[in-house]
This record gives C-alpha cells, sequence and structure tokens, in this order.
C-alpha cells in the first residue's frame, strides 16, 4: 500500500515539475543563480515556501489591485456616470448599464468590456443597445449601428490617458482639499 502511494507521489512530483519548467531566452537571465532566483521573486514567478507557509500560518492573503488603481475602468465609470450600473464586475472585465430611458417608447443600454488593462484603442469594446416599444408588451432591442459607441470608446480613452499622466506625476493627489 505505501509503495503504491509513494509511486503515485512521484509521478505527481515529475509531472509537476516538467509542468513548471518553461522555455525562456538566456540572454534576459543573469548567468549567476542567485541573481536569477532575486529576478524571478521580484517579478511574482516563483514562491518561498517559507513565506507561504507564514502567510497561511497568519492569515495573511496576497497582493491585490484596486480598480481605482486601472485607467481605463475608472474613465469607463466616469464616461457613463449618467447611467444606472446594473453591473459591474471589475475581474470578470465588464460593465453593464440597466436600460435608460427619458420616455417610455425609448430606451438604452450600454456594455463596456475590457480585453486589456493598457490604454489603446484595441484595450476595450463599447456596444449600445436601443430598445424601441410600440406599446408595454410590443418592444424590439437592436444594437445601435450609429457612432455613439465610438464616441463613448474615444471619451473613455481620452479620460484614460489623462488618469495615466496625473499617476505618473509623483506631486499629482487626485482628492485634494483646497479649500482655504
Amino acid at each position: 500500500m505505501n509503495l503504491k502511494i509513494l509511486k503515485i507521489l512521484g509521478v505527481f512530483l515529475l509531472i509537476f515539475a516538467l509542468n513548471s519548467c518553461k522555455g525562456g531566452d538566456a540572454r534576459k537571465y543573469p548567468p549567476q543563480p542567485e541573481l536569477r532566483v532575486k529576478k524571478n521573486l521580484e517579478e511574482g514567478r516563483g514562491f518561498r515556501l517559507n513565506d507561504a507557509l507564514n502567510k497561511t500560518l497568519k492569515g495573511g492573503g496576497g497582493v491585490f489591485e484596486f480598480a481605482s488603481s486601472n485607467e481605463l475602468w475608472r474613465a469607463s465609470l466616469d464616461t457613463i456616470d449618467f447611467m444606472p450600473l446594473l453591473s459591474a464586475n471589475y475581474s470578470g472585465g465588464i460593465i453593464i448599464t440597466d436600460w435608460y430611458s427619458e420616455n417610455q417608447n425609448e430606451a438604452i443600454k450600454i456594455t463596456v468590456r475590457f480585453l486589456s488593462n493598457e490604454v489603446r484603442s484595441d484595450a476595450l469594446e463599447v456596444k449600445v443597445f436601443f430598445k424601441k416599444c410600440l406599446d408595454a408588451i410590443n418592444c424590439k432591442v437592436n444594437e445601435s449601428e450609429g457612432n455613439l459607441g465610438a464616441e463613448l470608446k474615444k471619451e473613455i480613452l481620452k479620460k484614460a490617458t489623462i488618469y495615466k499622466k496625473q499617476s505618473k506625476d509623483k506631486n499629482f493627489k487626485p482628492y485634494s482639499n483646497d479649500l482655504d
């Protein structure tokens, strides 16, 4: 029985070891093992068993990035802040507004999907939907073929660029109180 368990454990460890091996460009890594280990740990590519056990025993968690540090996310929420939100899922990378209407016959809904955290034109997808109703039951929903989605995307990217520039400025304080 013990031999069978040892064999299974050995196969598991072999698979784990082979799976964790990744090829790379040797020119990008220093030849000294101490420097390679240091670089890998700084880039988050490895872990120390002692640190992992200490975090587990002390109840510590991982390092989390908050949505406020993502310029595209903040710019998107600021741009569509006039709309009621149905769902905003940062980890899923999507913002969905609820139907917004100024009259009972027409309504608009916007979805913003994040494809990347980088501030660039192909990093997000904006879709606009229109709902037109003849009466309370008879409604038709269509995706907008107009330029509203493109205009929203352009405005989001403008704001995200400004936020990114501000975050690089070391002296910038976004919530200062200059009432004197």
